[in-house]
Order: C-alpha cells, then sequence, then structure tokens
C-alpha cells in the first residue's frame, strides 16, 4: 500500500492518512442525511434514498482509490439534488423518476465530455476567478444548510427568505460551543481539530438529550427496491426538458 499510493513522494505515511481519512468521512457523513431529506421533497422515499447515497459514495470513493490513486472521497454533492427536488419537480412540476433520468443522461454526456478531452478544455477556458467562485458557493450553500439544521437561522416570511432563529434553544447553543471549539483548536493547530470537534459536540449533544441513542448499533439497510432503477429515460429526452439535461452537465461541472 505504502508504493502503490507512492507515500514517500507525497510526503505522507499510515498515521497521517488515516488521520485525513476519519476526518474526511466525519465531515461528510452529514450527507447521507442531508441528501435523502433534500429528495424527500421531490417524493423520493427516505430510506431507499439513504441506501442508494451510501453506495454511490463507496463506488465512488473506491475508484478514485484504486484507479485514480488519489485521496479524494466522493459522494453526491449539495447542489443538484436541490436543483432536482425544488426547481425540476416543485417548479417544473416533472416527476422523480424522469428528473433520475436526467441525471442518468447528464452523466453520461459527462463522462464522454472527459473521456474526449472537451471537459478539460471547458475547465481551462473558465478564468480562475470564477472557479474559486464555485468553491465559495457551494461553501456558502453548506453554511447555510448548516446553520438552518441547527436552528440558528429558519425559514422567514415573504421578502425575507431567512430569520435568526431561537439562539437560547440547547441544540443551537451546543452547535455554536462545538464551531467555537474548532476554531480554537485550529488556531493552536491541534491536529484532528475537526474530529474532535464533532465527537464533541455528540458526546455533548447526547447528554444533553438532544440527539436520542440509535435503537441499534448495527441494523441491515432499507431495500432499494422502491427507487432500483426507476429513472424514466424516454420522458427526458423531450425538447421540453433540454434545458433541464444541460442544468444537470452544468452542475456536474
Amino acid at each position: 500500500m505504502h508504493n502503490f499510493f507512492e507515500f514517500t513522494r507525497h510526503k505522507t505515511g499510515y498515521r497521517q492518512e488515516t488521520l485525513a481519512g476519519v476526518t474526511t468521512f466525519l465531515t461528510m457523513a452529514y450527507i447521507i442525511i442531508v441528501n435523502p431529506a433534500i429528495l424527500e421533497n421531490a417524493g423520493i422515499p427516505r430510506g431507499p434514498s439513504v441506501t442508494a447515497t451510501i453506495l454511490a459514495a463507496v463506488f465512488g470513493t473506491t475508484v478514485m482509490a484504486f484507479w485514480a490513486r488519489r485521496p479524494f472521497a466522493i459522494a453526491p454533492y449539495m447542489s443538484e439534488n436541490a436543483f432536482i427536488a425544488f426547481v425540476v419537480v416543485k417548479v417544473m412540476g416533472y416527476t422523480w423518476q424522469v428528473a433520475l433520468g436526467a441525471v442518468f443522461i447528464a452523466g453520461v454526456l459527462f463522462a464522454l465530455l472527459t473521456v474526449f478531452k472537451i471537459r478539460s478544455w471547458l475547465a481551462e477556458s473558465i478564468p480562475m476567478s470564477l472557479k474559486a467562485s464555485f468553491a465559495v458557493g457551494i461553501g456558502l450553500f453548506l453554511t447555510f444548510i448548516g446553520l438552518n439544521e441547527t436552528g440558528l437561522v429558519v425559514l422567514g416570511v415573504p421578502g425575507a427568505p431567512v430569520r435568526l432563529g431561537n439562539i437560547a434553544q440547547p441544540s443551537v447553543l451546543l452547535a455554536v460551543a462545538g464551531f467555537m471549539l474548532v476554531i480554537v483548536l485550529l488556531a493552536r493547530r491541534v491536529h484532528g481539530a475537526l474530529v474532535i470537534g464533532i465527537l464533541a459536540t455528540t458526546i455533548g449533544s447526547i447528554i444533553a438529550g438532544i440527539t436520542p441513542l440509535p435503537a441499534s448499533i448495527v441494523s441491515l439497510p432499507p431495500s432499494l427496491e422502491p427507487i432500483m432503477l426507476k429513472l424514466d429515460i424516454a420522458g427526458a429526452l423531450t425538447p421540453q426538458f433540454f434545458p433541464v439535461l444541460l442544468g444537470g452537465i452544468a452542475w456536474k461541472h
């Protein structure tokens, strides 16, 4: 493994990579909960969606590790799921089956663009400032989701999409305390600051009774049967749906 992943060339080791892997997992695990919660607004059952989210992450990360030999975790990302749930289904009125068909087609086209090196040409044509703005935009979107999930901000009224939540709530106070703990640890250059902050917040949430203990430690995952191969490719291959396909490819970039 040391030679396969070229630890010496990358100036790393087992301890550093293990710590980085645990940190990556803990900081990305929210997707297991949030992605199905968003897609549920489109009518996709949450249980099967949880299983599909995990399997997609396992497959993508494994391919990235053993084919590209890069320590990158791959998982369903926050942006296209919201686009599908709130725009394609809620606003445009399409079914989630048709939306999934569009995602599949966009994925195939995206893969072809990559194979024929058109994607790299497009990527090089985008100004660096615009590339940086993509990361900032996604980061702000994830920040807003975190603020909403913790209760720091809540849905507002027409003309004011969000408003300040009840800061006196235990869950909000715990979230702020956990955030401040991570900031202090990072400022002091403590290794594993994010992991320590996440674990401390989780333990505090259980002690305060905010997060209930799971009914079981291990259980079988929900069945994929309700959503397995339910994508409607034919429904997505219509002239009216063409803008959605372009949107799907754009989100992947």
